[in-house]
């Protein structure tokens, strides 16, 4: 089993970005939940470097290479710019020496946040690493640490308190025994960012490290968030990026290596958002020019006294790397992921092939196909198919914006998705009319909330505040603040069916930020609702889970409301519930506690309506402790079967929550928000990976089953769709999603695999009985030339996809076939057996092919289809052989003839008059039946398709289709059938009477016989 990756290839947030000073075309960023990319074309595509290795976790803060050595890649994780919605904790320093192809552990897990690496120009294990420290909690980790063996050791030469921690730091080029390092006093609570504090302020170091001397003469007595950079072209001038008062704040210069300060630009534009910004860097080539990160890109040409924006293809950035051998050379981190520029920022690659979407939550319609919805971080929502049938790929145009924005919930009638109601910050919500394609305000209550403490808002509403739809009325419409709105005329009007379900703590209800910069955007706003679901088993009954810690439950509309919190559980975010599908009154919900620096997964369940509850989260995370759960959701076709989406990747358990294993198989090590099961697939949105899918659950659902029968098994295969055009199976293109593969997944476990001398088969019959596919695990060349697909025969779980086409007919030996030659055809809908046999056992298991639900059953003809297929089948097939048969023929009459001339017989002369005579008839039989002059596909436009071209590409106008045939393609197969039956009369005449000729006088002779391919089929 398989995961594939769906997209949106759209990038997400990168805070970390590299170059190579001598190779312009190879470049790494740092996904904040994507792991590491690197790209070897200058941004034209970018692979990851980091899956399947021993990395931890997946958030990436800071990036390094080696200038003299750039095989050498230092990589710090947990992301410093730390938004309290999507922040994920890191987990130390990892090192490559292969460019990235491999990468050790060098430990400083407990850092959490690692802001910046600086590595000595002229030695690669000379390293230091600025750690910022947890977001969420205070501790002792942080501050400047320096290696000199390559992280083999690290000694923590810098720390001011166990609140301040390393924001940035700066290495002189021209001398690397001085640095500057940037130091930052903050805390993040889930209610308030604190940026700023007696311990915020610049240090400098001159002698590699082992000392440093406070350099913030004449600057503000009390800063925020800090960032320094010293300029290569003129070491004595160093930058200084500040939050400080309105008077103190800016951009800061010294012109004497820091001993004096000037302030130069107090413009806002340079430090808003202070807690998510604050990035400064110096041109390497020209003293006077500067550059700020924030939401626009900012560039100074004047020694920083005026300042231009820079546009690039995403706002909001992070991290900036100049080429110090062309600064024209320039890499981007920013929410959009990263972007190149050679030209100093005039144009930039783009970001639309880099698949680290951080998507919050995930709805999926009933379509067919079906599609998948939610809100991307730092971008728009998206609604996206989960599979196409139009070709290879998931691509741009199978997706669009989904109305509401980047924090969205996605709302609506799964069965008829006309209406999408999708929410944003601060309690933006819209309908999207997805016929008219009209979008409209739906808002309870049209505040401009933006830069309003809690306190003053009507309605308190989270970053991520949710809306769902009744699964008893879809025209009924709940949506979160602190209390519960309900509304059933399509947002026009909504009531409030519930009193404050939070803790409502009013000293929580402040600004957002202290002491300089109020964040007030929507990720501070404290105790509101954070998850709704009414239950499928009756109508009225609503759960309620807040983002401070407690479950709410009405079983009457909202009349009366019940707390069934569980004992004891604490404060945190009650990220998800999950009605079981199976039992009424049985709820599972995870409870995610990283905000208060607890990274333990906690998952209860009820099965009384709350009156009490279990922990089943035993397991998850046994191989780290720190895979703290953001969701969890039961199977709905299978009690018990449970997944849950963690921190850290994956877990799936049998029992009802009672164990759980890891379920990441190839699953990229990332952050899953929240997960679905739909048409028997396993959909998962990640925090930096986009949407993936599991596809075809046959083999969960039937573990136990499996497990039963102790030898050889085979699971009764799910239902399999035909289609009306074909389906790519394999990846496409770099910036395509990974289509689902056409066809029925059959799935069977081995006990032992196959003696040496033993043959293993798996059968397809139709409802007949009749045979239309074999696999086998002996795949030689059978006597016509052909060749049965293998057959997977592991030990253990195996799984074969059937293509839900018959056997392909024999190809024509050393031809060039049209369009890459023809398969079998694909069969019609109907009830179809796998059997296996294997070790002397035979196990059957039926399974049915539907035809395309979009089509209205009316318009099909399935017996037309086959009557046409079988014709042109039969007729493909008859040809091949003859074509193979006469072929041979005409190199074993040479043979006989030169044998007669040989051996001086009487009769040479009157065996070559005859076998010429059968050769040139051979000749022209072949000019008939196929193109023998094609060496390439390219051929095609150049040499006219003859019998078997024409026979092929019939076939295809047919082929899958629910339809009938068309009139033409009736016509066109009568008009073949006729050319077909002058060609075969020919080919009998041929392999008739012409070779019994040349056969008799052959025997007379004594010289061999020709004896055909046919004949020599029917005697082996």
């Amino acid at each position: 089993m398989q995961w594939r990756m769906v997209g949106p290839f759209r990038g997400g947030r990168s805070v970390a970005a590299a170059g190579i000073p001598r190779d312009p075309l190879t470049y790494y960023f740092g996904g904040v939940g994507g792991g590491v990319w690197k790209t070897e074309d200058a941004g034209t595509t970018w692979r990851n470097v980091t899956d399947g290795s021993e990395f931890g976790t997946s958030s990436v803060g800071a990036l390094a290479v080696a200038e003299s050595d750039p095989n050498v890649v230092y990589v710090g994780m947990g992301e410093h710019s730390i938004r309290g919605v999507t922040t994920s904790h890191g987990d130390g320093v990892y090192r490559s020496t292969d460019a990235g192809r491999t990468w050790t552990h060098l430990g400083l897990e407990a850092t959490r946040a690692i802001s910046r690496i600086r590595v000595h120009p002229d030695d690669p294990d000379h390293v230091y690493v600025a750690a910022q420290g947890s977001p969420f909690s205070p501790n002792p980790e942080r501050g400047i640490y320096r290696s000199t063996d390559g992280g083999q050791n690290w000694e923590l030469v810098l720390h001011v308190d166990e609140t301040t921690g390393a924001s940035d730091l700066s290495m002189d080029r021209t001398n690397p025994r001085i640095l500057y390092a940037a130091m930052w006093d903050h805390d993040r609570e889930p209610w308030v960012v604190r940026s700023g504090g007696p311990g915020s302020g610049f240090w400098k170091s001159t002698d590699g490290g082992d000392t440093w001397e406070e350099i913030n003469s004449g600057l503000p007595d009390l800063m925020g968030k800090t960032a320094i950079d010293v300029s290569p072209a003129d070491p004595d001038r160093v930058w200084a990026l500040i939050e400080a008062d309105d008077e103190g704040d800016g951009i800061w210069r010294s012109d004497d290596a820091g001993r004096s300060w000037t302030q130069l630009n107090s413009d806002r534009v340079l430090r808003a958002r202070a807690w998510y910004y604050i990035e400064v860097y110096a041109d390497p080539e020209d003293r006077e020019t500067v550059y700020v990160m924030n939401s626009p890109f900012l560039r100074s040409i004047d020694g920083g006294s005026t300042w231009e924006t820079i546009q690039t293809p995403h706002v909001d950035h992070h991290d900036l790397w100049i080429n110090p051998t062309n600064a024209d050379v320039m890499i981007s981190a920013n929410d959009g992921g990263a972007t190149i520029s050679f030209n100093g920022g005039e144009t930039w690659s783009t970001q639309e092939n880099q698949p680290t979407a951080q998507i919050y939550r995930l709805t999926v319609d009933n379509q067919f196909p079906y599609r998948l919805y939610g809100g991307q971080q730092d971008n728009t929502s998206v609604a996206i198919q989960g599979w196409v049938t139009h070709g290879g790929g998931i691509d741009w145009k199978d997706w669009f914006d989904a109305g509401g924005g980047e924090s969205a919930w996605v709302a609506f009638d799964p069965d008829n998705p006309r209406y999408l109601y999708a929410t944003s910050i601060q309690g933006f919500i819209t309908e999207l009319d997805t016929e008219l394609w009209a979008a409209r305000s739906v808002r309870a209550y049209p505040e401009m909330a933006l830069g309003l403490d809690a306190n003053m808002m009507r309605y308190r509403w989270n970053w991520n505040a949710p809306v769902v739809t009744s699964p008893h009325d879809r025209e009924v419409i709940y949506h979160g603040a602190q209390m519960l709105l309900r509304s059933d005329d399509r947002g026009f009007s909504w009531e409030e069916i519930s009193p404050d379900l939070t803790r409502n703590q009013p000293e929580r209800h402040g600004p957002g930020g202290v002491p300089f910069t109020n964040e007030a955007a929507g990720g501070e706003v404290y105790n509101t609702i954070m998850t709704i679901v009414e239950s499928p088993h009756a109508a009225g009954e609503i759960w309620v889970g807040t983002d401070d810690g407690l479950v709410q439950l009405t079983r009457d509309g909202g009349a009366t409301w019940d707390d069934v919190t569980p004992a004891g559980m604490g404060e945190g975010l009650v990220n998800s519930i999950d009605v079981s599908a199976h039992a009424p009154g049985t709820v599972f919900i995870t409870l995610s506690r990283y905000k208060f620096d607890d990274f333990t997964p906690y998952v209860y369940r009820t099965t009384d309506y709350g009156q009490s509850w279990d922990r089943i989260d035993a397991g998850i995370g046994a191989d780290n402790p720190e895979a703290w759960a953001r969701v969890v959701r039961e199977d709905p076709d299978t009690p018990g079967l449970l997944y849950a989406g963690t921190e850290l990747g994956m877990y799936v358990s049998f029992d009802g929550g009672g164990a759980w294993g890891s379920l990441d198989l190839n699953l990229p090590l990332v952050q899953v928000t929240d997960l679905r099961v739909q048409a028997g697939d396993l959909i998962v949105a990640t925090q930096g990976r986009a949407f993936w899918i599991l596809d075809d659950l046959s083999p969960l659902r039937q573990r136990a089953a499996a497990a039963a029968a102790g030898g050889h098994h085979l699971y009764t295969p799910a239902n399999a769709y035909r289609v009306s055009a074909g389906l790519g199976g394999a990846v496409g293109p770099i910036v395509v999603g990974q289509n689902k593969a056409q066809g029925a997944y059959i799935d069977y476990v081995l006990a032992e695999a196959p003696g040496e001398d033993e043959v293993a088969t798996l059968e397809i019959a139709d409802g007949s009985g009749a045979v239309v596919r074999t696999f086998s695990t002996d795949t030689d060349p059978r006597p016509d030339g052909t060749s049965l697909s293998a057959l997977p025969a592991s030990v253990g779980h195996n799984r074969l996809l059937w293509d839900l086409r018959g056997e392909p007919p024999p190809a024509i030996e050393g031809a060039v076939p049209a369009f890459g030659g023809l398969a079998g055809f694909r069969v019609m809908p109907g009830t179809y057996t796998a059997r296996l046999a294997v070790g002397g056992e035979t196990l059957t298991e039926s399974f049915e092919v539907r035809g395309d639900p979009r089509i209205d059953p009316a318009m099909t003809d399935f017996a037309a289809n086959q009557r046409f297929l079988n014709a042109i089948g039969a007729a493909v097939t008859e040809l091949h052989v003859g074509v193979n048969d006469i072929r041979d023929v005409r190199g074993q009459v040479d043979a006989v003839v030169q044998q007669a001339r040989a051996a001086g017989l009487p009769a040479a002369d009157d065996l070559a008059e005859l076998g010429t005579t059968l050769t040139d008839s051979i000749g022209v039989l072949e000019d008939v039946m196929f193109q023998k002059r094609r060496q390439t596909q390219q051929d095609m436009v150049a040499f006219a398709g003859m019998l078997d071209t024409q026979l092929g590409t019939l076939a295809g106008e047919v082929d899958g289709s629910d339809l009938p045939p068309s009139a033409g393609a009736e016509v066109r197969l009568a008009d073949l059938e006729v050319e077909w039956g002058e060609a075969r009369a020919m080919l009998n005449r041929v392999l008739g009477d012409l070779l019994n000729d040349f056969n008799r006088l052959a025997r007379e002779s004594g010289v061999p016989a020709v004896i055909t391919r046919s004949e020599r089929r029917t005697v082996s």
